[in-house]
């Protein structure tokens, strides 16, 4: 098993969440996230003036996936998020040891 954990712009949910359904993905956390990377915020104008937006709203993504899923999920999320700008995300994978239902103590892939 691994996990995949996927930072992307707000605007490529809704691609990126059909795109893992497509695969076979099912299950997956999404919560709002805040950060820059390389292209370290912005600035734009209210009411005449100035001001650096540094946090850049993000989306991420989080799932737990077989190993015969991961380079599909992978595939999945670049070819939906990608806009070939700055700012288009990254990609973490790690493997995870195991993974318990709680309400029924399920182990394993079973648990997905």
């Amino acid at each position: 098993m691994h996990k995949i954990e996927a930072v992307i712009q707000p605007s490529k949910l809704d691609a990126v969440k059909d795109a893992l359904l497509e695969v076979g993905i099912e299950g997956m956390t999404i919560l709002e996230a805040r950060g820059h990377g390389r292209q370290k915020g912005h600035t734009e104008f209210y009411r005449g003036r100035e001001y650096t937006v540094d946090l850049l709203p993000k989306i991420k993504l989080e799932m737990v996936v077989t190993d015969e899923l991961v380079e599909k999920a992978i595939q999945a999320i670049l070819s939906s998020a990608r806009t070939g700008k700055i700012g288009d995300g990254k990609i973490f994978v790690s493997k995870i040891d195991e993974a318990i239902r709680i309400r029924n103590d399920e182990r394993g892939s079973t648990a997905l």
